[in-house]
C-alpha cells in the first residue's frame, strides 16, 4: 500500500461546517453563517473572472459572536426576513445577507431598481455597500447549483442547472457584462445615492458531479475547496454507502442540513420510491441528503453527512439536447 492510499480522505465541507458551526441550530441562522462563511464556487484568481469577484467575508470573533446571539434570540432575524414565506431560494438569500450587510454597518441599499421609463426596467443592483470617499460598491449576489454533465463550447457550459435553465458560463457572462456594467449606465444616475466606485461578484452555491468522477481533478476556474456533492439516477441509489436519507426542502438548499432527534429518515428504497412518485409530478432532479447522527452532534439529532441530486432517467438526454441548442 502506497502513501497515498494511507492518505486520510480530505474532509468533506459537511464536516467542516459541523466543526465551525455545529452549535447553530436555527435553520435561518445556520443558512445565514453558510453564506458569510462558506468557500466561493469560484478562483478569484482565475482569468475568466476579469478581477471581478468579490473578496470573502472576514468571520473574526465579532462575526462568530454575533450568529451565537441570533441563535439564541433569532428575533432580529425573523423579523428582517418577514412573515411572508418565501417562493424563490435566490430572494430569501438575498434577504439573509441584506441583514448581514446592515448589521455589519455597510448597506446603502438594496434591491434598488433602475428604470429608462415606467414599463422598462434596466436592471437592479442587490447591494449597494459603503465604499468610503462618498462612494458605494456594487455587490451582485448568486446562489447557484450546477451539474456537470457533457460536453460544450466553453468548460463552464457544462456546469448546467437541475432545471436546464442555465449553465454557470451563461450565469456569469450575464453578471460580468450586463449586471456588473449597470453602475455606468445612463438611467442609473438618476437612483444611485453615491456613484459606484467599484462593482463585484459574490457566487456562492454546490457543484454536483456524476457519482463515478466526485474524485476528478478540480476544473480550473473553480475554487478547489468549493461546496461540492454528486448526481445520479434512481437505479443508482442502492450503490451508495449511506442507509439514512431525506429530500432537502428548497429553503435548505444552502447550509448543511439538520434534523431533530426522531426525525423521520429514508432507507434506499424508501428514497426511490419517494423521488419516484417526485418525478411522476415534476421532471426536476430531487436534492437528497445523507443524514447521520455524529459525535459532535447534540443527543439524538441527525446532520447531513452528504447530498446530491437524484435525476430523472432522461435528464442526462434532455441535458444534451439544451448544449446542442446552446452550441
Amino acid at each position: 500500500m502506497d502513501n497515498r492510499s494511507k492518505a486520510a480522505a480530505p474532509m468533506s465541507y459537511q464536516a467542516r461546517f459541523a466543526e465551525r458551526w455545529g452549535h447553530l441550530h436555527n435553520p435561518h441562522v445556520r443558512a445565514l453563517a453558510w453564506l458569510i462563511d462558506s468557500p466561493d464556487l469560484l478562483d478569484p484568481q482565475a482569468e475568466e473572472w476579469a478581477g471581478k469577484l468579490a473578496a470573502p467575508s472576514v468571520v473574526d470573533g465579532a462575526v462568530r459572536h454575533w450568529l451565537a446571539q441570533l441563535e439564541h434570540d433569532p428575533a432580529p432575524l425573523l423579523a428582517a426576513l418577514g412573515e411572508r414565506p418565501f417562493t424563490r431560494l435566490g430572494l430569501y438569500a438575498e434577504k439573509l445577507m441584506a441583514f448581514y450587510y446592515q448589521a455589519q454597518g455597510r448597506l446603502v441599499a438594496h434591491g434598488l431598481q433602475v428604470r429608462a421609463s415606467r414599463n422598462d426596467t434596466v436592471g437592479e443592483f442587490d447591494f449597494l455597500l459603503d465604499a468610503g470617499e462618498d462612494m458605494v460598491e456594487h455587490i451582485e449576489l448568486a446562489t447557484k447549483f450546477y451539474l456537470l454533465e457533457g460536453e460544450a463550447a466553453s468548460r463552464f457550459d457544462t456546469l448546467i442547472g437541475p432545471n436546464l435553465a442555465d449553465s454557470l458560463g451563461a450565469k456569469m457572462r450575464k453578471i460580468i457584462y450586463k449586471q456588473l456594467a449597470l453602475g455606468a449606465h445612463p438611467a442609473a444616475q438618476a437612483v444611485l445615492p453615491r456613484p459606484v466606485l467599484r462593482a463585484h461578484a459574490l457566487v456562492k452555491g454546490w457543484l454536483f458531479y456524476p457519482r463515478a468522477q466526485l474524485a476528478a481533478a478540480p476544473m480550473a476556474g473553480i475554487a478547489p475547496a468549493h461546496c461540492s456533492g454528486f448526481w445520479c439516477a434512481v437505479d443508482e441509489l442502492r450503490a451508495l454507502a449511506p442507509a439514512a436519507w431525506v429530500i432537502l426542502p428548497r429553503l435548505q438548499w444552502l447550509a448543511p442540513y439538520r434534523l431533530e432527534a426522531g426525525a423521520a429518515v429514508l432507507d434506499a428504497a424508501a428514497l426511490a420510491q419517494a423521488v419516484g412518485a417526485l418525478f411522476e409530478q415534476t421532471r426536476s432532479p430531487v436534492m437528497v441528503a445523507a443524514v447521520a447522527t455524529t459525535a459532535t452532534a447534540a443527543d439524538g439529532e441527525l446532520v447531513e453527512q452528504s447530498r446530491g441530486f437524484i435525476v430523472p432517467d432522461d435528464w442526462q438526454a434532455r441535458a444534451l439536447l439544451r448544449q446542442q441548442a446552446k452550441g
